[in-house]
């Protein structure tokens, strides 16, 4: 399951531009503010923490997040405490939350809309809010709803539930299309240039690929000798598909074009957010072991190059690009309350 980044109505995983709307000032003072004061960070040596954002009241599993940058808010969806917590960047506090939710797990912001979605696994459905927490909308019939994406091409908004990818209008929450799969699916990563949807669907044990034009899927990519694949990650001008598995524990790599495996790299254990890092050319792989793998890729070869600790049960993260910084969903334990770690990455 893997996390998405909007900046006003376009989804973005790899720029490192700045958005036209966020003026660079403020945009260095949030750096800045996250990085610890550390805005010219290129010269350090290895990922490190950086900040702690505490959130009270929070219990039990932390699912997915998503970032308002022109609003410096993180939003974090509280699957346990059935609530979606709003953070605001620039106090470094929870600023709000919405509750009685039905176990929050995908979330999404449209910046252009100014509206706030939320997936809820437990009922199933798709809610959207307004910016002061209003409700406007709501799709009730959808099953186990999870992962949410914008398509960067039309607009609509896409949402992983039942054994379908489900295609919403992101004002109404109209359902526009379903595009049936073999199982429930899980992470999914959409081109930005081309027509394909890429969807895990662990429990047939493949990748789907969607066709979005037609609605249809056009082939399936078994992943062999390996099972539970939840996290997936594009590089979509590299021509290459990063899918995490739990067990074993690898990263396995396909090559769009031809469709077939082309590498297979040990990863770090219970894996459930994954991110590709287009200007550094590496990976992070998010571990409920308590870890974050970082895999660089040089030459077309992938290698292990650092083991950063996080705490046990920190398998949810956002990459967030243009910040320069990774942030990890830290559950509450027996002695201390939930959190959100900023981690720089150099």
């Amino acid at each position: 399951m893997i996390a998405t980044l909007v900046f006003s109505g376009r989804q973005r995983d790899s720029s490192r531009s700045t958005p036209r709307w966020l003026g660079v000032g403020a945009l260095v003072a949030l750096v800045g503010w996250l990085l610890g004061g550390v805005v010219q960070g290129a010269t350090a040596q290895s990922m490190r923490l950086a900040r702690r954002i505490e959130l009270p009241l929070v219990t039990g599993r932390i699912d997915h997040m998503a970032i308002d940058l022109e609003g410096q808010r993180l939003l974090v969806a509280a699957l346990g405490s059935g609530s979606l917590e709003i953070v605001d960047l620039r106090e470094g506090r929870r600023a709000g939350r919405i509750t009685s939710l039905h176990e929050p797990q995908g979330v999404l912001y449209l910046g252009h809309l100014g509206r706030l979605l939320v997936a809820n696994g437990g009922s199933g459905g798709v809610q959207a809010f307004s910016d002061d927490k209003s409700p406007v909308a709501t799709q009730a019939s959808l099953d186990d709803a999870d992962n949410l994406r914008l398509d960067p091409l039309n607009g609509d908004v896409y949402v992983g539930a039942g054994k379908a990818l489900v295609a919403l209008d992101p004002a109404t929450l109209r359902i526009l299309r379903s595009i049936r799969l073999a199982a429930h699916p899980e992470s999914f990563q959409i081109e930005h240039s081309g027509r394909r949807i890429y969807v895990n669907v662990p429990n047939a044990g493949h990748v789907a690929v969607v066709d979005r034009e037609s609605g249809t899927v056009i082939a399936t990519w078994p992943i062999e000798t390996a099972t539970r694949n939840f996290p997936m990650a594009l590089d979509e001008s590299g021509h290459q598909l990063f899918v995490a598995t739990r067990s074993p524990a690898r990263l396995v790599v396909f090559d769009t074009q031809a469709g077939n495996e082309v590498a297979r790299v040990p990863t770090c254990r219970d894996a459930d957010d994954l991110f590709f890092d287009d200007a550094r050319q590496q990976l992070y792989v998010v571990c409920g072991e308590g870890v974050i793998d970082v895999i660089h890729r040089d030459a077309g070869r992938l290698a292990l190059t650092k083991r950063v600790p996080t705490a046990s049960g920190a398998r949810t993260g956002l990459f967030v690009p243009t910040l320069s910084a990774l942030f990890i969903a830290v559950p509450a334990g027996v002695s201390s309350v939930a959190e959100v770690r900023v981690y720089s990455v150099p």
